[in-house]
């Protein structure tokens, strides 16, 4: 799926057991051929773009602060936003799907664009919970969903998708 673009959402820290899930996640994403998009600090964010770039692919870091040496060290492309938590709302329009992993209230405000604007959003291991949430298992279902839930939706996502939880 050439230009297909993924985001991961999750909290800049987080326990070695949730940056490895976030790092089979990113390794998904690149196996898949999608681009990584996510808010390139560390914890989740850094785990995925590790797993990314283990499997060849790209990332991309829409930074809350105004200078790109903030990013975390597996991040391609670091875009500099001096917006600090607006930029939730840039990684979620530059997603055709959200992929959320774990998480506290930035996540959670990422959930809720995702959710207003028709981005599908996968919950994997977060507490947070509605409707149109997809749930995943694992890594390999979240990434699974991730691609499904974009098949046939125009870029930025504009269909709902049912949850299965």
């Amino acid at each position: 799926m050439r230009g297909t673009r993924i985001g991961v959402i999750g909290s800049a820290q987080c326990s070695r057991e949730i940056y490895g899930l976030a790092e089979r996640v990113g390794e998904g994403i690149a196996r898949r051929g999608a681009i990584l998009i996510c808010g390139g600090l560390g914890g989740v964010m850094e785990g995925a773009c590790k797993g990314a770039k283990a499997a060849g692919g790209t990332t991309v870091g829409i930074l809350p602060g105004a200078t790109p040496e903030q990013a975390n060290a597996y991040v391609d492309i670091p875009i500099a936003t001096g917006l600090s938590l607006a930029r939730n709302l840039l990684v979620v329009r530059s997603s055709q799907a959200l992929i959320a992993i774990e998480g506290g209230y930035g996540t959670l405000s990422e959930i809720a664009f995702s959710l207003q604007l028709g981005v599908p959003v996968i919950g994997l291991r977060t507490t947070y919970t509605d409707p149109q949430m997809i749930r995943a298992n694992d890594a390999e279902d979240a990434v699974e969903q991730a691609f499904a839930s974009i098949v046939g939706s125009h870029a930025g996502g504009s269909a709902r998708r049912r949850s299965t939880a």
